[in-house]
């Protein structure tokens, strides 16, 4: 017998063991079976294809549904395998996920694709998709599934196969395509219309640069015309914000082959806005009551096993012999802040213990995975660790929610999207802490996002085993949306490492500790800031605030006059006295998005004043020089 509870509390049974999800949604009568699209079963998006096993809470998906996207997106990789498998018949196959923006099929191919190809592969699917086809389901035992793919030379797919821990393989076949799959899907191919196929690119199998390179065919789908005029318009957006020719094209970053992949070289100017960053977060920590530390790069492996991540992810770290001894780059700063806090033994009267630090850190990622400064092997974290007692819970949480908004605002993000992630109630064995301790827990945080009126998601089952968490996610300017603060609990590493505080009753008892990194990693950070502002940096973070601009060579003494006294000031400033017209060095100015450009000549020079050309509004004509530092001054301290 399976019972599933549907939302508003009624319950259906049904007599067997295993129930068609197509039959449940059939039970509920109406439209709900013409507008579904899948279904959510305990937490896990189920298609129609499927069976439910056992009692759980059951919830239709319809096209609204932000988890109906990713099914659209998933059965659309299917049809531009299908259509690839058509064209190029010897193509192998690797993996085709949905992915945030769309979807993309991996292919070993004899050479690469071309625009051509593309355009091919794109008319392709639209004429498959002229007759409605239907997905269907079939679970294989291994040696089949093996027989079949190797019958195909889907050498990919064995691969796959031989690495399922189950006998029993899921595979779905639409029209004359048969491939590995876990599903979700479509029940047909009837919502596949609005898709666009959108380039290729080398992608190594697994990520791995040691294995064979493949190409990576991309690609977006949505289920209305709308949604997907407006995602190729902030697509070629995106491409003139690219952070990575923004950063060569003003001067600021870059990631050169010489040193290796993933490793960050900031430039004088980029190195200007991740100080002002970095000085605005350490002012702010030691405002609000962190106490700044520093802890090496390296340490033994015995502290990584201590902490498990060595069990874990051992990986994904760096691993250094020293004297016969293993050392490891950090991959993280919590074990080391752990041992500062250990150093002494703190009674409740200390708690809470704030440290925070920006600690670069380094993970061995794959060489296929490395995006500019979204992805890289060494990065800074904005890390901090509260250790505090329970019932300091409250209070700790709601100051990191305002820290965070307040940070995130400060740098000129206005929208958030908010994920709670907590335990599934069902699973409790799963995680370390009590359920009284997730229970502190998942409140404190539940009821700091209230407290501010935001609206969140709630993540059931999305926790990892050592706590609960918050995740703040920032909209950009051209709507899409990025992970930045984590608020996070550890039952874990404070149980690991028996970090402890002597109570009000005299007695020893584990500290709660929280994990808590505002802008994720100063790297990622300034590559989504570089995007969010097309490297047209507000005034407090531009590299250059000013730049001085002498009509011809008699006015560079009052230019470099002027120039002193901006610094003078604390604004960051230069002189172009390069023997170019004023208007091609006007020009450059404003293609290297100087916020201010200060044309001085004789008039400015026996006045005392500066004609000034502001980047966002053109010329202001002419103003006084103490009267235009006081200004920009104010300004640039009001994080304008």
């Amino acid at each position: 017998m399976v019972r599933v509870h549907l939302p508003g509390g009624e319950e259906k049974t049904f007599p067997d063991d295993k129930v068609p999800v197509s039959d449940v949604v059939d039970s509920l009568g109406g439209s709900w079976r013409e507008n579904a699209v899948a279904a959510l079963y305990d937490g896990a998006v189920v298609d129609m294809h499927m069976d439910l096993e056992g009692d759980g809470d059951f919830r239709v998906l319809r096209e609204a549904d932000e988890e109906s996207l990713e099914v659209l997106r998933h059965s659309a990789s299917h049809i531009l395998a299908y259509a690839v498998q058509e064209l190029f018949p010897g193509a192998k196959l690797a993996i085709g996920p949905a992915i945030e923006e769309g979807f993309y099929y991996d292919f070993d191919v004899e050479k690469p694709f071309t625009p051509e190809d593309l355009e091919r592969i794109e008319a392709k699917m639209k004429e498959i998709l002229q007759t409605k086809l239907g997905f269907a389901r079939e679970v294989w035992d291994k040696d089949r599934a093996k027989a079949f793919f190797s019958g195909h030379n889907q050498t990919y797919k064995i691969e796959l196969i031989e690495e399922l821990p189950e006998d029993g393989v899921s595979v779905y076949t639409v029209g004359g395509f048969t491939d590995l799959c876990a599903g979700p899907h479509l029940e047909d191919t009837g919502r596949i219309k609005n898709f666009k196929v959108l380039h290729s690119a080398g992608a190594y199998w697994r990520g791995d640069s040691s294995k064979p390179m493949l190409q990576r065919i991309y690609a977006t789908a949505f289920f209305k015309q709308k949604d997907l005029k407006d995602h190729l318009q902030r697509l070629v957006e995106a491409e003139k914000r690219d952070h990575r020719k923004l950063g060569r094209a003003l001067d600021l970053f870059d990631v050169r082959d010489e040193a290796g992949g993933g490793l960050v070289f900031w430039y004088p100017k980029g190195t200007v806005i991740r100080e002002v960053i970095e000085r605005y977060l350490k002012e702010e920590y030691v405002r609000r009551g962190y106490e700044l530390v520093t802890t090496p790069h390296i340490a033994k492996s015995e502290l990584w096993h201590t902490s498990g991540h060595h069990d874990y992810y051992r990986e994904n770290m760096y691993t250094l012999d020293v004297e016969g001894h293993e050392f490891i780059l950090k991959p993280m700063n919590c074990p080391g802040h752990i041992l500062i806090y250990k150093r002494r033994l703190y009674s409740y009267r200390d708690l809470p213990v704030r440290f925070a630090e920006m600690g670069t850190v380094y993970r061995r990622e794959l060489s296929g995975t490395l995006h500019g400064l979204l992805r890289v092997r060494g990065f800074t974290q904005d890390d901090a660790h509260i250790f505090c007692a329970p019932e300091q819970l409250d209070d700790e949480i709601d100051r990191n929610m305002e820290f965070a908004i307040d940070v995130l605002t400060a740098c000129g993000f206005d929208s958030f999207k908010i994920e709670l992630s907590v335990r599934d109630p069902k699973k409790q064995e799963k995680y370390a802490g009590s359920p009284e301790e997730w229970d502190m827990a998942e409140r404190a945080l539940e009821e700091a996002i209230n407290r501010r009126k935001l609206e969140y998601k709630r993540m059931e089952g999305e926790a990892v085993f050592y706590g609960p968490k918050i995740d703040i996610k920032v909209i950009d300017a051209i709507g899409r949306s990025w992970q930045l603060t984590t608020v996070q609990f550890d039952f874990n590493l404070a149980k690991r490492f028996n970090v402890t505080y002597v109570a009000k009753d005299g007695e020893r008892k584990q500290v709660f500790m929280v994990h808590r990194a505002l802008l994720g990693s100063v790297e990622r950070f300034v590559g989504i800031l570089t995007e969010h502002y097309a490297g047209a940096f507000p005034l407090w973070l531009a590299p250059v605030q000013c730049v001085v601009l002498p009509i011809n060579a008699e006015y560079a003494g009052y230019a470099e006059e002027v120039r002193g006294k901006l610094i003078e000031a604390g604004l960051r400033a230069e002189v172009d006295t390069r023997d170019e017209k004023i208007g091609y060095r006007i020009r450059e100015s404003e293609i290297q998005k100087v916020p201010f450009m200060l044309v001085v000549g004789k008039r400015e020079a026996e006045t005392g004043a500066v004609s000034v050309r502001e980047r966002s509004e053109g010329d202001r004509g002419s103003r006084n020089l103490e009267d235009f530092i006081g200004e920009v001054v104010d300004a640039a301290a009001s994080k304008r």
